[in-house]
């Protein structure tokens, strides 16, 4: 199979995870990370609201997830499949983690840190060279955000209309 053809079936797995977490009422992100055999070693969704954890996005689920089931904290050899390009956070622990490669859906235009706002990986911050592909199943990844969003907000506006003496959410 081409790199191409295996990073969408990986991505179509973070997809599933992520309509899973906007399910819940979380952010739907989803991640999968491989070894370095073709294997799924540890999967995440955004769990913060259901947690209360304000570091339980998805990426930061996942990896330790994966040191967990390796053993250790060096992922070398490993890619990170996740539907959003990630935060600063994420960015720091993937390349904390030595990921070598991340494979991510959707830019984030507010956050992102991989190459839409910030560039940590090739910053002088990154002691660790990254491997970064964007874009695949893009389409998909915004649309599910876009979707939840809007729903998200449709819900808020509901709750807000009846009973107008709420603050504002």
């Amino acid at each position: 199979m081409k790199n191409l053809e295996v990073h969408q079936i990986w991505m179509d797995q973070a997809i599933a995870l992520a309509k899973d977490a906007g399910n819940f009422g979380e952010i739907p992100v989803g991640a999968v990370i491989v070894n370095s055999l073709g294997e799924s070693i540890a999967t995440g969704v955004n769990r913060k609201e259901r947690d209360q954890d304000p570091t339980a996005h998805a990426e930061i689920v996942a990896i330790r997830e994966a040191a967990r089931v390796l053993q250790d904290w060096h992922l070398n050899g490993c890619t990170l499949y996740v539907t959003l390009e990630p935060c600063p956070m994420c960015a720091g622990a993937i390349l904390q983690a030595r990921i070598s490669t991340l494979v991510y859906g959707a830019d984030d235009p507010k956050a992102g840190a991989v190459r839409t706002v910030a560039n940590l990986p090739d910053s002088p911050v990154s002691f660790h060279k990254l491997e970064a592909i964007a874009g695949i199943r893009d389409q998909e990844c915004q649309e599910l955000l876009l979707d939840w969003f809007a729903s998200h907000r449709r819900r808020s506006y509901s709750a807000l209309r009846s009973n107008p003496n709420q603050e504002k959410i």
